[in-house]
């Protein structure tokens, strides 16, 4: 049956009064149609989708065309009705209030057949006093409108201008209006993925009951005096008091690690009340701070804080304190016009690596602690140490930022607002006003957010008029803007959270931007903040096409996922480039063909007859210019941040577009709906190593800069090599003489003509030859071999088709594969694939420059060997032709 008791307890002697129960209303609830045509058994937390997939209603919403087949789901009206006995006596508590802390998203709430309020917005908790409703027995019903409805009223409503854009392009198979309702902004569709405009309780949802007060929310936020040269702990509680006379007591804080002990009176009127404390942390106490994913522990300590208050109650809760600083440089450079705009945390400045984030799934009960543990290790496994919370998707659940704060990873933390202009009717403002009030004091917390957002390129659509607004009335809408991002959201995050910046908009000009109030005049401007740069049609191999900027918070180039993750959501008929499904699930307008011109600027088009060993082999050089593009686009981000050329320079960041992925489509994601890694995820692993050597042409001058992450000086070699494709053994090799590269910089340790290198190294030629080049040091610390390619693989002369052999042995928990070439040529992009058996080897998609090569897989769930060499397959670029 449904519904489980939690006795939320404080851990207090005899006589002691208990906080008050906490009963969750979790579990078997039923859902039925508008008609009531349709009633069957649902789940919450849930959504109306997954209970009729559940019941066998309908397949998969994800296969084949099922988001256009299933689109009358989100066009009725669904009801989620449950009974409960109250398993407390309610006559022993003055309130009793329901809780809901996510509702998706339009909803009228009937709690024994009253109606106790509504529900609009998705991104905030809903409180009900139902103390004088409740009963032994009772009945609790959601009647949910189509949000689609919902979203067309409001746009019809708003009658004295438009506010576009009124409808998605027409190749995302989207609805419209999504502006007007606080949802999910991709979930009526988004250029990677499809429109399902769920409805469903898709958070927990609970009955609570107390005496005199309650502990509705409290808050950590360490705060560090320059001045003073000591750490405070600014504390937020938030109570309900039920008790009309005043309540007074003690409120006890020890963090026993850092030997702090403070108590403190205090007293509570009736009503809302908030209570401010300051914990001082003695300066003559070492303090650990927090730091980012390869730059040092993520160190937190434990504390608690009990209330001790009139009346006996006693409340008691545990939390873990995070330490550190984190400080938005927008200063001059030199050499350079316009401002810096990097990030110091604890005073180190960081250099930001890492990707976008949007929705694992478009519907949030699929989401497990185990996928996000698997995505965000996956990030830090490939060396990143930040990710942007992107400001069309959802504020994600609390597992998600605290797997951050324990895995090190840092959060730019967009409102979830993106791509489109909105209104500013008193309604839709004070909903706002209480998604951002509730959403900022959910997340301060957190050490790994780093900076609020206010949106997603909505000052940019403004600033070049993306939606053709009439110049006559653009001052309105830059007045709505103002009023949206500025008065009410950084109002609100500047009064709850001192410890971290707020910008208005990625991508933003910065502080430029405030004083040409608000929208910039040049907002893809390369001289101040941050840019979102995309570019289909120029050649990704050029590094001169990519903007030498400040910091670089989006970019990408798309690639298809797997075959054997798009194989689950298809059939035969559908494994071609050129069918039905491929374009329907292709939501980007020309993406397909932007993918294979990228494609043929370096390599040749597969040649097969055979039309699914094509339409693999597609795939596999999607993947392949993926991969190549991001990498030379990376590379040249990082090797910029310690220079300024032509005024432009000192690069202090690349998140490419984007992590992960919310279907089973062709998308800019480096992992695969599921987790699995694509070539791109590989190439991420080492591009973002923490030492790395970066080899690029200019004016026929080859370079290789040593790129440092590290947090000392170290004096490095160079070695340079030159191998014919025909040859495994290199052909001549160049060790540079030692030089230091100095902590968190970049610097040049190599340069020579390509001619003259081409000369040195007898019977080379651009066509015949390649290059490759690592880095090592005095304490065996070895970067990754890095390459470059002297001409595009399809000019390449002397590749070989090699016959890659494997032989599978288990080493532990881990297995070994040993490869084998047939041919004693270099075999490049050789990819290993298990197909559907979830895990990842330690290195794929790489160049093969020995005969002989062993790589681990790591399984995410039991496999055997038998299974691996059942699934195995190799592909490499000279198996294609």
């Amino acid at each position: 049956m449904h519904l489980h008791l939690l006795f939320l307890l404080a851990l207090c002697g005899a006589g002691c009064v208990a906080t008050g129960p906490s009963y969750s209303l979790r579990g078997s609830w039923r859902v039925s149609n508008g008609n009531s045509s349709l009633e069957l058994p649902a789940t919450v937390p849930g959504y109306v989708h997954s209970a009729l997939q559940q019941h066998g209603l309908i397949q998969d919403p994800y296969y084949r065309f099922n988001d256009l087949n299933y689109r009358w789901i989100s066009l009725d009206n669904w009801t989620y009705s449950t009974e409960f006995k109250i398993p407390f006596n309610r006559s022993e508590w003055q309130k009793v209030k329901l809780i809901f802390d996510g509702v998706d998203t339009v909803a009228e709430i009937l709690f024994n057949n009253v109606t106790i309020g509504k529900t609009d917005n998705m991104f905030t908790r809903y409180s009900f006093d139902v103390t004088n409703v409740v009963k032994d027995v009772n009945s609790l019903k959601l009647r949910f409108q189509s949000a689609v409805q919902y979203a067309e009223c409001q746009s019809k409503a708003h009658t004295q201008y438009r506010v576009p854009p009124k409808c998605p392009p027409v190749e995302q198979k989207g609805e419209c209006h999504v502006n007007f309702i606080r949802k999910e902004q991709c979930s009526f569709s988004w250029d990677w993925g499809p429109s399902f405009p769920s409805q469903g309780i898709w958070k927990d949802v609970r009955i609570e009951a107390y005496n005199i007060a309650h502990l509705d929310h409290l808050t950590f936020l360490p705060l560090y005096d320059n001045t003073s040269q000591a750490w405070t702990i600014e504390i937020e509680a938030s109570f309900d008091v039920v008790s009309t006379k005043p309540v007074g007591g003690q409120v006890t804080i020890a963090i026993p690690e850092l030997k702090t002990q403070q108590a403190s009176y205090i007293e509570l009127q009736h009503g809302q009340r908030i209570v401010k404390l300051l914990v001082k942390i003695r300066k003559d106490v070492a303090v650990e701070t927090w730091w980012p994913h390869g730059h040092g522990n993520q160190t937190g300590y434990n504390t608690t804080i009990l209330f001790a208050l009139d009346g006996g109650l006693k409340i008691e809760k545990a939390a873990k304190v995070y330490f550190r600083t984190v400080q938005l440089i927008e200063e001059p450079i030199t050499g350079s016009p316009g401002l810096s705009f990097y990030f110091k945390i604890n005073g180190l400045p960081i250099f930001l690596k890492g990707s976008n984030w949007i929705p694992a799934d478009s519907f949030q009960d699929k989401v497990t602690s185990e996928l996000l543990q698997l995505l965000l290790q996956s990030a830090v496994d490939a060396n990143m140490n930040t990710l942007r919370v992107w400001g069309g998707g959802i504020y994600e659940q609390d597992e998600f930022y605290a797997l951050c704060d324990e895995l090190g990873i840092m959060v730019w933390q967009d409102f979830m607002f993106a791509s489109a202009l909105y209104p500013t009717e008193p309604g839709f403002l004070e909903s706002v006003r209480n998604e951002v009030t509730y959403q900022v004091r959910r997340l301060k917390s957190h050490p790994s957010i780093i900076i609020w957002s206010g949106n997603n390129e909505n000052e940019v659509a403004l600033g070049v008029n993306w939606f053709h607004v009439n110049p006559r009335d653009l001052g309105t809408y830059i007045n709505d803007y103002v009023t949206l991002y500025v008065k009410t959201i950084r109002e609100i995050v500047l009064s709850e959270d001192r410890s971290r910046p707020f910008i208005a908009s990625s991508p933003t000009n910065g502080v430029k931007t405030m004083a040409e109030g608000w929208i910039s005049k040049d907002p893809y401007s390369i001289r101040y903040g941050d840019v979102h740069f995309y570019n289909y049609f120029s050649d990704c191999w050029d590094w001169k096409v990519f903007p030498k900027a400040r910091l670089v918070s989006e970019y990408g180039y798309q690639s298809w996922p797997s075959f054997s993750t798009l194989q689950k959501v298809s059939r035969q008929e559908d494994w071609s480039y050129s069918s039905r499904f491929s374009l329907h699930r292709q939501h980007h307008g020309n993406g397909n063909n932007e993918m294979l011109h990228q494609v043929q600027l370096h390599f040749q088009l597969p040649q097969r007859r055979d039309p699914v060993r094509a339409f693999k082999d597609t795939i596999y050089l999607t993947q392949v210019m993926q991969a190549q593009c991001i990498k030379t686009e990376t590379e040249f981000y990082l090797r910029s941040r310690s220079e300024i050329v032509n005024g432009e320079g000192h690069t202090m960041g690349a998140l490419y577009w984007q992590l992960n992925d919310i279907w089973q489509a062709p998308s800019w994601a480096s992992l695969e709906y599921g987790g699995k890694w694509k070539m791109l995820h590989y190439f991420a692993r080492r591009f973002f190593a923490p030492l790395l050597p970066v080899g690029f042409e200019n004016e026929g001058v080859f370079y290789v800069y040593g790129v440092s992450d590290l947090h000392k000086d170290y004096r490095t070699k160079l070695t340079v090599r030159l191998h014919r494709w025909s040859s495994q053994k290199p052909l001549c090799t160049f060790v540079s003489s030692s030089a230091v590269i100095k902590a968190g910089q970049a610097m040049v340790l190599f340069q020579m003509p390509v001619s003259k290198l081409l000369k040195r190294c007898k019977d080379c030629t651009r066509n015949t030859c390649v290059v490759s080049f690592y880095l090592s040091t005095d304490n065996e610390l070895f970067s990754p071999t890095n390459y470059h390619f002297l001409s595009s693989l399809k000019d390449a002369k002397g590749l070989v088709k090699a016959n890659i052999t494997v032989s599978i042995s288990q080493k532990g928990d881990l297995f070994v594969f040993d490869l084998k070439s047939s041919t004693s040529a270099i075999t490049p992009f050789v990819w290993l694939d298990v197909g559907s058996i979830p895990g990842r080897f330690s290195d794929n998609g790489f160049l093969m420059i020995k005969k002989e090569l062993s790589v681990l897989f790591y399984p995410w769930k039991p496999t055997s060997k038998s299974e691996l060499q059942q699934a195995f397959s190799v592909t490499s670029l000279t198996d294609l032709y």
